[in-house]
């Protein structure tokens, strides 16, 4: 625990719980709460903080809701090790991009962009207060023969997409370019999924059949929420491939 003992920037733009956030992650990465080993309650860590236990519960909420901790009832907060992928991109291409370096022209089958009130859950992805409205863009892309993969996007408040931007254009390069919004980070969760009735339809394929799901938070350099995504592949006409680099 001594090696959480840190002064925190008070003026810095980057907020409070966040650099709690980095904080937590940091000590985590150690190896210190392997195997099992409880980790500090929120209690603790506001006395060690010299913060509010609110303050702290933010940056726990974000940890738990990764999978990186868990907590258990009357027992107290552990770390959970390989239940998700946490990866810092060393280089960051569109999906067009990835797929025109293979040869495959990609169609856009699908643009909407529009508006949505936050429910519970995707107000603590986004780290907002639930009800609060943010903008939604969903994009369905395929080959010039069929669709085969399903983006919904839900972004930060702070940050002022419309209707009038050219959503076929990469994201990221809308991001960057309009907003001056870097995508630097990200943490994802991925897993085998089969098709509900609404997926199936939009990705022409049978209720039931098999679809590869990921779902990504997508953080600024200051470890800001910028972009929360849902994505569903085709397993038939997909292959996800993860390049992760060792930190030593």
């Amino acid at each position: 625990m001594k090696n959480l003992v840190r002064e925190f920037d008070l003026n810095s733009n980057i907020p409070l719980h966040r650099q709690i956030e980095k904080a937590l992650r940091e000590d985590i990465a150690t190896g210190e709460y392997d195997h099992g080993k409880l980790f500090p309650n929120e209690v603790a860590l506001s006395n060690l903080f010299g913060v509010s236990r609110n303050t702290v519960r933010q940056a726990f909420n974000v940890l738990v809701n990764e999978g990186l901790l868990k907590r258990k009832q009357g027992k107290g907060t552990t770390v959970v090790r390989h239940t998700s992928n946490v990866t810092h991109l060393e280089e960051w291409h569109s999906f067009s991009m990835d797929m025109a370096a293979q040869g495959v022209k990609i169609k856009n089958y699908r643009i909407t962009f529009a508006s949505e009130n936050c429910d519970r859950q995707l107000a603590e992805e986004l780290d907002v207060v639930s009800g609060t409205e943010v903008k939604k863009l969903t994009r369905i892309k395929g080959n010039e023969s069929e669709p085969f993969v399903l983006f919904e996007s839900w972004f930060h408040p702070r940050i002022p997409l419309s209707e009038n931007l050219d959503f076929t254009r990469p994201l990221n390069e809308i991001l960057e370019t309009e907003f001056s919004v870097i995508a630097m980070h990200s943490s994802e969760e991925l897993k085998a999924i089969t098709a509900d009735e609404r997926i199936a339809e939009l990705l022409e394929v049978d209720p039931g059949a098999p679809v590869f799901f990921r779902k990504r938070r997508v953080y600024d350099a200051g470890m800001r929420i910028v972009e929360f995504n849902k994505c569903y592949y085709r397993h038939d006409k997909m292959t996800y491939k993860i390049n992760i680099k060792r930190t030593l």
